[in-house]
């Protein structure tokens, strides 16, 4: 039997369009059935307080969307291409199993807004997850200095022997930085807090809805008041999210560059576990960093899909454009992304190892000529004098 379709007006779209119209959409759409059904659920409840459904239907409707929020658990519940998306699919088995009374589910609201709201809480949830990572690799990066704290190092500029460093003052850095990206992501979830349910395709609904009734229900902190405004912030806030993340991937990508740098056997400061390392099909003595240059790699994948957001949502008018369908893709894959790399780093720096002797070896002369110049400095010459006093000892 054909499934029916949220916009079914009683005609079939052409096969090949309707494929074409669809694309991956509801694969992608899986992720966000338990979300759909918790707002579809408090959209229940809130139809039933003013009175669109009675209490028996409204308990119906919430008893059923549970059931489907863990078969969806179970994956046990699966999004048909024919059904285009999982807001569809969960109408239809609502109808499927409350025959009229799922019919009703969708009064007062459209499609639009219930894309939202679902990816609103699904965002809030992953964002959740990021500052859960991003606080294990504070910790596990203080961890590190700890265990190596009193370890110097050489510190570099433009690739060349700079001054002393030290493991301590190395870890230090990611960690205030990822300090500040936690600040981002909180910045992140609050903008998401806002409840865009009850807006319906962007002009609101012929019906007065309880807007704030459902805001609670859902968890959100405030209603995204202007309904216009909700659909022109499909994009902008995804836009700002990816932003953020990409700042987590930055902050991944230097670490990655210095690890695989430093662990080299002309450096050899950092050590990788053996069981880090991957092979070579060719060359038996490879011993490859893939999972650090993958991190790297990372980063410039999110910061393209950061430009995808900003590519896609540009002149676009007020309203609703089928182009803003295609946002969802790329801020699933860089959350997906960042929470993988993050996770990975995080572990990595419980099993990185420092090798004293090859940061005490690294530590020659040339690391302490800004220290000899400002001896002289203490002493009464000029610093101007001094540095050239100095530099004469290292130009050759």
């Amino acid at each position: 039997m054909a499934k029916s379709k949220l916009w079914d007006k009683g005609y079939e779209i052409d096969g090949k369009i309707g494929h074409f119209v669809v694309g991956e959409e509801y694969l992608l759409d899986q992720r966000l059935v338990k979300y759909d059904c918790a707002a579809s659920a408090a959209h229940a409840k809130m139809l039933g307080k003013i009175g669109i459904l009675t209490k028996a239907e409204t308990g119906k409707l919430v008893n059923e969307l549970e059931r489907i929020g863990f078969l969806a658990e179970a994956e046990k519940f699966r999004v048909s291409e024919e059904e285009e998306d999982c807001h569809t699919a969960i109408e239809n088995r609502l109808v499927e199993r409350l025959g009229d009374l799922g019919k009703k589910i969708h009064s007062g609201r459209s499609r639009n807004d219930q894309v939202i709201v679902a990816l609103r809480l699904y965002y809030k949830d992953h964002v959740t997850r990021c500052i859960q990572l991003a606080d294990l690799f504070v910790k596990n990066a203080n961890g590190f200095a700890a265990r190596y704290r009193g370890i110097k190092l050489p510190g570099y500029t433009h690739t060349r022997k700079a001054m002393p460093s030290s493991i301590r003052l190395w870890s230090g850095a990611f960690v205030e930085s990822m300090r500040d990206n936690i600040r981002l992501l909180r910045e992140a979830y609050e903008l998401l807090d806002q409840s865009p349910l009850g807006t319906g395709a962007g002009y609101g609904s012929p019906i007065k809805l309880d807007r704030e009734f459902t805001m609670k229900e859902l968890g959100f902190s405030k209603v995204q008041q202007n309904p216009i405004y909700v659909q022109l912030s499909r994009g902008k806030f995804e836009l700002f999210l990816l932003s953020v993340l990409s700042q987590v991937m930055l902050d991944l990508n230097r670490m990655s560059t210095e690890l695989i740098m430093f662990s080299m056997p002309e450096f050899g400061y950092y050590e990788l576990p053996l069981n880090f390392t991957t092979g070579s099909s060719m060359m038996p003595n490879k011993k490859n960093p893939d999972f650090l240059e993958r991190i790297r790699a990372n980063y410039h994948v999110v910061l393209a899909y950061q430009a995808q957001v900003a590519g896609l949502t540009g002149n676009l008018p007020t309203g609703y454009s089928f182009d803003l369908a295609f946002t969802k893709e790329p801020v699933m894959r860089g959350l997906d992304i960042t929470e993988a790399s993050l996770d990975v780093m995080s572990y990595a720096l419980t099993k990185l190892m420092v090798n004293a002797n090859n940061c005490k070896r690294g530590l020659t002369d040339d690391l302490y000529a800004t220290q000899q110049a400002y001896e002289l400095v203490k002493s009464g010459t000029p610093f101007r004098d001094a540095y050239k006093k100095i530099s004469k000892d290292f130009v050759r």
